[in-house]
């Protein structure tokens, strides 16, 4: 979908862009695929907050999505292309021959009246869903398992694609959307092509009030807070951090500090990391 230019009619709409929606062929969402969305506001059962920055916002209702793609060999029909304000991809409507509807990710290319089929003997044509067994070497890919049956973990944003790079034994090695290089089991499930709606990523917010609408609040510097809600707060006027490097609010290093645990038990999967040299 193009981006859409606004005149600086005002400070707010000078720099603003959004999506042009024009290219969406429905409005109104399939309602047996909506579910509630109860709003925490980053609070936990506790009411303790332990994500920051997050309230408001306008309503929301959650789009169940297929990411299993385990209706085997049954051809669907693609009804309609919509928005989803849960996530930055468009998604599809899809109704299999047997009549059941599902929403998958909208693939880049997808139009409606196009078939798709979920199978280890589908065709490598875009939003068909196969094993990576059955998946040529060099196949560009999207909405990639982690673990067999579990359902789509990789690649799932707007304009976002893995590459498969190779297969040896069990494994298939995929290029992931961060340029690193990991090993996932042959048998996960991955949608041929890449993700919809390419353009996302060249949207400009433009005021604070669109970060509101979307449940964002705002982040406050802890150089301008006095020293008792931050570990950079106090000094008269703009005064340095007072510290070797910045922490967050309860002391520990940040900016580039590494916080993936040191053992994790899928190190082994990773063959390449993203920030390698």
């Amino acid at each position: 979908m193009p981006v859409k230019h606004y005149k600086p009619t005002t400070p707010g709409r000078r720099g603003m862009t959004s999506l042009d929606y024009s290219g969406l062929t429905k409005k109104a969402p399939e309602r047996s695929l909506l579910a509630p969305i109860k709003k925490t506001a980053g609070r936990n059962s506790y009411g303790r907050i332990t994500v920051r920055h997050h309230g408001g916002g306008n309503r929301r209702k959650y789009r169940i999505i297929d990411f299993k793609r385990n209706k085997m060999d049954i051809a669907a029909t693609v009804l309609s292309i919509e928005y989803d304000p849960n996530r930055s991809a468009n998604i599809a409507l899809i109704q299999y021959e047997d009549g059941d509807k599902a929403y998958i990710i909208a693939p880049n290319g997808l139009k409606v009246g196009d078939k798709v089929v979920s199978g280890t003997g589908a065709d490598i044509v875009v939003g068909n869903a196969l094993p990576l067994t059955s998946i040529p070497v060099g196949t560009l890919v999207h909405n990639v398992e982690l673990y067999p049956g579990k359902g789509a973990q990789l690649a799932r944003a707007a304009g976002a694609m893995a590459q498969l790079m190779a297969k040896e034994g069990n494994y298939a090695l995929l290029r992931l959307p961060s340029g690193g290089l990991r090993n996932v089991p042959n048998s996960c499930m991955a949608t041929v092509g890449q993700v919809g709606n390419l353009e996302y990523e060249n949207v400009n917010i433009g005021k604070a009030g669109r970060k509101r609408h979307m449940g964002i609040r705002p982040t406050v510097r802890g150089s301008v807070m006095n020293p008792c809600d931050h570990p950079h707060g106090g000094g008269e006027g703009k005064s340095p951090i007072g510290r070797p490097g910045p922490v967050t609010p309860w002391g520990k290093p940040t900016l580039g500090y590494k916080t993936r645990a040191k053992h994790h038990r899928s190190d082994k999967m990773i063959v390449k990391r993203r920030n390698a040299k």
